[in-house]
This record gives structure tokens, C-alpha cells and sequence, in this order.
């Protein structure tokens, strides 16, 4: 037995429940569009919109005796990693998006919330999420700052095709790899790495380690 949403909800409800996700939806991804990153306003706001709608769906679409009317408000969940891979990007040794990812998987939860007709949980959810992207990462910044070793670039210039891993290696003997970004250059090839040096180690003794690798024609710290 099946019956229509018009008979089981109005659609001034699902007029109401749609505009409180896009709104929800569309202030988590004005954060992200403001700080100029891969899934901005648009993409949150459709997804919260779209959870929104198949939590309509599931719940007042399909009624009766045998439908289970989670099982399509359950695929959500899934579904939403596929965007969340996609915002995902590396760069050398590191990554690029993860929190982008999480706020594509909240705003689904935050549709299916106001889908629902969970307002209290789909506003505080929202709040707290603009809390976590705002200010509570300025606070976490300044708190963990003075604990984090301070990063700087070396410069590493190889013959064309001179593989970047001796460099990797010669420099994880001093501290710790942060990024590494390579580019050619003519006849030469460059190795850019951030790294934060360990507690004893010098810059000096960096430069004479990976001066020593075979190939390796520049070596100097970014200014």
C-alpha cells in the first residue's frame, strides 16, 4: 500500500522543512565559501536540502505493513561519503579537506534533522558547527601554538628526473616532514620541503646531509 506525501503532510510542512535545511545548510556553507575552500555555499546547500527531501520521502512517501520507512534515510549516511572523498585532496605528504569532508557529512545529518521536523537538534547542530569553524579554531590555535615546533621550507635542487626520496630521507634524520611539493624546471628538477626540526638539530647540519646525496646540485633554506 502506498500513499502520496500530500496526504500525510502538507506542503507548506515540507515547504518549511526544505527551507530550514537550505538555510542551515547554505550558513555552514557560506563559512566554507568564505574561507575559499573545494565545496562552498552551493554544495552544502544542496546536500541539506537533498537529505532534507529523502527523509520526506522515506517517512511520508511510503507507507504500510512491510515498508520500513528508515531504508532510504539510512542510504544517506553512506551515500554522503562519496562527496566527502571527493573534497578530499593530497598535496605530497599532506591533506587537504578533511574538515570540508566532515561539515558535508554534518549538514546531511542537519537535513535529515529539519526533514524530520527535528528544528532544536538541526539549529544546535548548526550552531555548534559555526562555533567548531570559527572561533573555537582560533582558540585551539593559539592554545596548541606555543607547543608545535615551527616549520621551515628547504629547497632542494636535483637533476631532471632525480628521484625526491634520498632528500626524504636524508632530512627525516632531523626532524619531521611537514609537506613536500616538486616541480621541473628545464634541466632541473625541484624539491620543496616543510619541515619542523627536532629539538637538537640545526639548520646547518640539514644542508650538509642532503648536500652529501648524489644528484642533489642546490640545497638551501627558503628566506
Amino acid at each position: 500500500m502506498t500513499l502520496t506525501a500530500a496526504t500525510a503532510l502538507g506542503w507548506p510542512h515540507v515547504l518549511l522543512r526544505l527551507s530550514v535545511a537550505a538555510a542551515l545548510g547554505g550558513a555552514i556553507g557560506l563559512e566554507r565559501e568564505l574561507r575559499e575552500r573545494g565545496a562552498g555555499l552551493r554544495t552544502h546547500l544542496v546536500v541539506c536540502v537533498g537529505s532534507a527531501l529523502f527523509t520526506l520521502v522515506s517517512a511520508y512517501a511510503f507507507v504500510g505493513p512491510h515498508v520500513d520507512p528508515t531504508r532510504i534515510a539510512a542510504q544517506i549516511v553512506s551515500g554522503i561519503g562519496f562527496l566527502g572523498a571527493g573534497a578530499i585532496i593530497r598535496q605530497g605528504l599532506s591533506v587537504r579537506g578533511l574538515t570540508t569532508a566532515a561539515t558535508l557529512w554534518l549538514v546531511a545529518a542537519i537535513g535529515m534533522a529539519a526533514g524530520a521536523g527535528y528544528y532544536d537538534a538541526a539549529v544546535i547542530a548548526t550552531a555548534g558547527a559555526l562555533l567548531t569553524l570559527g572561533p573555537l579554531r582560533i582558540v585551539a590555535y593559539r592554545a596548541t601554538r606555543r607547543f608545535r615546533s615551527e616549520t621551515e621550507r628547504l629547497l632542494v635542487e636535483v637533476a631532471a628526473g632525480g628521484s625526491p626520496a634520498p632528500v626524504i630521507e636524508a632530512v627525516e634524520r632531523f626532524g619531521r616532514v611537514v609537506s613536500l611539493d616538486v616541480s621541473q624546471e628545464a634541466d632541473r628538477r625541484e624539491i620543496a620541503i616543510d619541515v619542523a626540526l627536532h629539538g637538537q638539530a640545526s639548520s646547518p647540519h640539514v644542508v650538509a646531509a642532503v648536500a652529501e646525496i648524489d644528484g642533489v646540485l642546490e640545497v638551501r633554506w627558503s628566506e
